[in-house]
């Protein structure tokens, strides 16, 4: 059976990114592999097996173009209230909190916060599903 380990993002300054996704998800650098024309940033922490690898293309200036295909990078947290307060606290581009219901219950509170180069991570409480 497969098992997710990672998922990739191209992002335009290293430092930047690695000190955003620091500061907001406690991610710090596992490894780092550098190569001719790119580097490989893998970040983790110590909640989970799985890695957000961010791709730094060498020479690149540009900003890169994210399309209208909507997808995101999920996390869960203990306490929504807190780390969106947090996050603010930091000066961090996070939206407001959204409580989604289907059939008369709570599926999933959360909120979504901007990276650097755009993208958009979605913050979930942990609940149901989402752990």
């Amino acid at each position: 059976m497969a098992k997710s380990i990672h998922s990739m993002i191209r992002v335009l300054d290293e430092g930047r990114s690695v000190d955003f996704y620091g500061k907001a998800f406690g991610l710090a650098v596992a490894e780092r592999l550098d190569f001719e024309t790119f580097t490989l940033i893998y970040l983790s922490n110590a909640e989970s097996e799985f890695e957000l690898e961010l791709t730094v293309n060498k020479g690149r200036t540009e900003p890169y173009q994210l399309g209208d295909g909507y997808g995101h990078f999920a996390v869960s947290v203990g306490d929504l209230d807190a780390e969106h307060a947090r996050m603010s606290e930091l000066g961090l581009a996070v939206g407001k909190i959204v409580e989604f219901n289907r059939d008369g219950g709570l599926l999933a509170r959360f909120f979504f916060v901007t990276d650097p180069d755009g993208y958009k991570i979605e913050v979930l409480q942990r609940h149901g599903r989402f752990r």
